[in-house]
């Protein structure tokens, strides 16, 4: 991670082929483009990738959620349980519809917490948003569970989990509907671009109208195709769905990868007495993409943070000190800075945040380092990688 580091001829040629055929639009101007689909291309890997009956690419991984949320019908007052430790996008694209983002502790595997869910469930929640964060999951069984005792959907935010999986499911498949993005950062890139997947038909369809305009895509005229229902602009471009054709046919050989060098740094780290590892749950299995552990404090973290920065080692992450992935530093959201009016009640629940504690969260977070594992390092350098994470933390206990 990311897919950017090893672009290659294979990129190359499906950029260029889009662009000997002139049609950057993935829908209409089927006399020009000549037979070339590169955005229908693409989705039906994904469908073959992730197991699924039904994938609709969109503008972002962003997008895809609310697209997701939108096309199961989740809108105005609804609520939606989400992680505290997410990116800023999960919030983001739940207030776009209207809908209220409800935050509950995560666990030791960095997702929601099963327990913290069930406590946060009220007669507004419509859906549970479970995010794999760091390429692994939380308990989906028995997140999926609640879902179905209460009658709500299950929602997977898999945009950084790409290649990993559960109990022989990709991660997003599980879900009544699973997103991916697939930005310049992520295992497999776009450049800009996500899907939401579904085994529902239903959902399907609306998201594929949704995202386009409310377009009913039935007919060879897009001028003459009718509106079933209001839509927005979350269209995927040709020239970025180009991108992740070819990037796509590479995912296992990224995730071998990532699994050789997470492996490498692992092992150098294990046996440090004061070192422990995020929990995956029984039947789960990593995409790799980061390698998270704990240590036995705040402040032993920050240390470890600083001795990681002033050493050399990069892309390593102290989220309890960052501003995009964890509530503690999300103050645009508890002080509801908004460029347009937000409804009473989004406004009510999001200043209840301003004196809503963590705790929990905090005892995770606070003690979590997550290394970004990167698919462009030789093997040399994983190892010197590793003898200097060994050295820095070693040096903060």
């Amino acid at each position: 991670m990311p897919g950017f580091e090893l672009f290659g001829d294979l990129e190359r040629k499906e950029v260029n082929d889009v662009l000997d055929n002139g049609v950057l639009m993935r829908y209409g101007f089927d006399g020009m483009r000549n037979g070339h689909w590169k955005a229908k291309a693409l989705e039906a890997e994904l469908v073959k990738t992730f197991k699924t009956n039904h994938v609709q690419l969109v503008s972002s991984g962003t997008a895809a959620v609310s697209v997701a949320l939108a096309s199961a019908g989740v809108g105005a007052g609804d609520e939606v349980i989400m992680p505290s430790f997410t990116f800023v996008a999960s919030f983001e694209a739940i207030l776009m519809l209207g809908a209220i983002p409800v935050i509950v502790d995560i666990d030791d595997t960095l997702t929601l917490d099963p327990k913290a869910v069930e406590a946060a469930i009220t007669t507004k929640t419509k859906a549970v948003m479970v995010v794999q964060m760091c390429g692994s999951m939380g308990d989906l069984n028995a997140l999926q569970e609640i879902c179905t005792k209460h009658k709500l959907l299950f929602i997977e935010d898999a945009c950084q989990a790409i290649g990993g999986t559960y109990n022989g499911q990709p991660l997003g498949s599980i879900g009544d509907l699973g997103c991916f993005s697939f930005d310049f950062v992520k295992t497999i890139t776009c450049g800009e671009g996500g899907a939401v997947i579904t085994n529902n038909k239903d959902y399907y369809t609306n998201a594929d109208h949704y995202s386009d305009h409310g377009h009913d895509h039935v007919g060879n005229d897009r001028g003459a195709e009718s509106h079933p229902f209001l839509g927005y602009n979350f269209r995927i471009s040709e020239l970025n769905a180009a991108v992740g054709l070819a990037q796509v046919k590479r995912l296992p050989e990224f995730i071998a990868i990532q699994k050789k060098n997470y492996g490498i740094l692992r092992q150098a780290i294990q046996n440090i007495e004061g070192v422990t590892f995020r929990k995956v749950p029984e039947g789960g299995e990593e995409s790799y993409a980061f390698l998270n552990f704990f240590l036995p404090d705040l402040e032993v973290a920050r240390k470890v943070s600083t001795a990681f920065k002033d050493s050399g080692v990069d892309v390593c992450f102290h989220y309890y000190d960052n501003n995009w992935h964890y509530i503690r530093k999300w103050d645009h959201l508890k002080n509801t800075k908004s460029l347009f009016p937000l409804s009473s009640e989004i406004e009510q629940a999001l200043a209840n945040l301003q004196n809503k504690s963590f705790e929990q969260s905090d005892h995770f977070i606070g003690r979590n380092i997550s290394c970004l594992i990167k698919l462009s390092w030789t093997e040399e350098e994983v190892k010197e990688r590793a003898s200097k994470m060994v050295k820095a933390i070693k040096s903060s206990l």
